[in-house]
């Protein structure tokens, strides 16, 4: 008998007054997975996590975690989930254990049980040694590792993160990733995240890509890159709408778009066309990039515009073929 999804969303839709943030969202978590909710500012990931959080009802659709119905059972559904918030939820004057302590009251846990269980998360997020500094004392990342073994505490079996690297350096942001995949491993926590980091959005399991309020894709990252099964090919030049309009009379090229000094396509034989395309556009064309898809161009290929906070950037222009 198969196994009963971590989180299923089916037709989830929801607005904000006339504007429509979620317009029929529908995917499925697998349990012990690390699942992405990949998209823009404005895309409706933060909608969908508020949702799944139980701090928003669907208007129509529904959501569950482990069966249970977040909009019909959400005190039961929060028991299922730990939630580590784009905003830091701790108190900065107290220290990290008192935190925790906290934290522990508010899910009826107690004496020294509670405090074997405090023990217990702040070892496994490497936070042991700074259990009694108080917050404010903290970096940026340790400060997000206490984050989650606040939600961690309560033994969750999903764990719901609304950007987690927002504010974290780089390596701060790998030593946290490290310990998400160190929880899946050793207790089997199921772990969904929103992210607009596309290096971030590379390390989960399955993504749901999200533009608009629309899911546009859903798969593994590198099944997902491998859909588009071309090359694709940038172009720096001082002449982008001339370059991009005979790329398509003369080319063929029916995707050509433009975003400043650049033109970018796809292509199966994109490293073959470099000559030809330096010979006919000659000293127009100041430097020609030829890559594997990422993640970004999926997101560009299946929403008609490029990965950013405004979904503008590589806008469409009027060089597309039938």
């Amino acid at each position: 008998m198969p196994s009963v999804p971590a989180v299923e969303v089916s037709e989830c839709a929801f607005s904000y007054g006339k504007a429509r943030a979620l317009g029929g969202v529908s995917f499925r978590v697998s349990p012990g997975s690390i699942f992405g909710l990949l998209g823009p500012n404005g895309s409706g990931k933060t909608t969908l996590f508020r949702i799944l959080s139980t701090l928003l009802v669907p208007e129509t659709g529904s959501a569950r975690v482990f069966g249970v119905d977040v909009a019909e059972n959400p005190i039961e559904a929060r028991r299922q989930m730990g939630i580590v918030f784009q905003s830091q939820s701790l108190d900065r004057r107290l220290s990290v254990e008192e935190n925790l302590v906290h934290q522990g009251h508010m899910y009826g846990m107690r004496g020294t049980s509670l405090a074997s269980r405090v023990r217990d998360v702040l070892g496994k997020v490497g936070l042991a040694e700074r259990q009694n500094d108080r917050v404010e004392t903290l970096s940026g990342g340790l400060r997000r590792r206490a984050d989650l073994a606040k939600g961690l505490l309560h033994a969750p079996k999903l764990l719901l993160l609304d950007e987690p690297s927002t504010g974290v350096d780089p390596g701060a942001r790998l030593s946290f990733w490290q310990h998400l995949e160190d929880l899946r491993r050793s207790d089997g926590v199921t772990v969904l995240l929103t992210t607009h980091l596309l290096d971030e959005a590379d390390r989960c399991d399955r993504l749901a890509i999200l533009d608009r309020g629309r899911l546009i894709s859903e798969g593994s990252p590198r099944d997902l890159k491998a859909e588009i099964g071309a090359e694709v090919v940038t172009l720096a030049t001082s002449a982008p709408s001339e370059v991009a309009t005979v790329l398509t009379a003369e080319f063929g090229v029916s995707d050509a778009r433009v975003n400043g000094r650049e033109v970018r396509f796809e292509h199966a034989e994109g490293a073959k066309w470099t000559a030809r395309l330096m010979e006919r556009f000659g000293e127009r064309i100041e430097s020609v990039k030829v890559s594997r898809p990422s993640l970004e161009d999926v997101f560009l290929h299946h929403a008609g515009h490029g990965f950013d906070t405004e979904g503008k950037s590589w806008a469409e222009t009027p060089h597309f073929t039938s």
